[in-house]
């Protein structure tokens, strides 16, 4: 006899077989589009490996903007409470709704001879149809994925542990770099992370701002873009693995920092007051 939760079980788990099967078809769609010959000789092309050089730089330049904006905005954000917070909190989640596409338009025009272009020219950075401006771009997408994650850590941290801290004689500074800091760094971790993720596929803001010229301001997703137009089917797929390849990896270090929080639980040594 079968059992009722079995059944329902069952009937459950076949979503889950038609999705994970659409998803390893995409993969498998992908990589057989190209004999492996020719799928290893343009991994190997100088356009590939430009595009994953540029990609890892410019992420990099991003997250090195990025992090220290949206975990100081988090913070404050976590710990302030003033006149219009929920408006500027939704205001700064925008990128998170906005098509990149049109993200980067209104980039395009900000950052342009007419409004802040003049200015940054003379201060000797040229940011539109740069390498600079690739790095602005996917910060504006990375810096409130950032926030987000690290607003609902430093929300989760127990205020006792602040106050305590306080008490003990550590000043603010202090607190946030020795208490909230690392109680919240495991969940701003993941954050960091994801937002990585997230800036090695940004397309649509990146070729706004910085245009798409071959072997200047090439990332993988627009190496994909440009030689899919230009019928290069092989550089193309090649990139798409290599991200593909890239994101996966992030995945399965997001769930491996998800397991090590729910299995250990970080220790709290209190420093000695100042």
């Amino acid at each position: 006899m079968i059992r009722p939760g079995a059944a329902m079980g069952g009937l459950l788990a076949l979503p889950l077989m038609v999705f994970g099967l659409l998803v390893a078809g995409v993969v498998l769609a992908l990589a057989t589009q190209v004999a492996p010959a020719g799928l290893w000789q343009a991994l190997r092309a100088e356009e590939t490996l430009f595009a994953l050089r540029f990609s890892l730089e410019v992420s990099a330049g991003a997250m090195c903007l990025a992090i220290p904006l949206g975990i100081a905005s988090a913070y404050f954000m976590s710990r302030r409470d003033f006149p219009g917070k929920r408006f500027l909190d939704a205001l700064l989640d925008l990128p998170l709704v906005m098509p990149p596409l049109i993200a980067g338009v209104g980039l395009l025009f900000l950052l342009g001879r007419q409004i802040l272009g003049e200015p940054l020219a003379r201060l000797g950075l040229e940011l539109v149809f740069t390498p600079l401006g690739a790095v602005a771009a996917q910060a504006f997408i990375a810096t409130p994925i950032i926030m987000r994650n690290a607003k609902a850590a430093f929300e989760s941290v127990d205020p006792g542990f602040q106050e305590t801290a306080m008490v003990l004689g550590l000043g603010p500074w202090r607190v946030f770099f020795q208490i909230n800091l690392p109680l919240a760094g495991r969940s701003i971790a993941a954050g960091v992370i994801l937002a990585w993720a997230r800036t090695m596929g940004e397309f649509g803001a990146t070729l706004m701002v910085a245009g798409a010229t071959r072997l200047h301001t090439e990332t993988l997703p627009v190496a994909v873009y440009l030689n899919l137009a230009s019928g290069e089917l092989g550089i193309a797929v090649s990139c798409a693995l290599v991200l593909l390849a890239v994101c996966f990896g992030v995945l399965v270090c997001l769930r491996f920092l998800a397991a090590g929080r729910g299995v250990k639980k970080r220790s709290l040594t209190w420093p000695r007051s100042a």
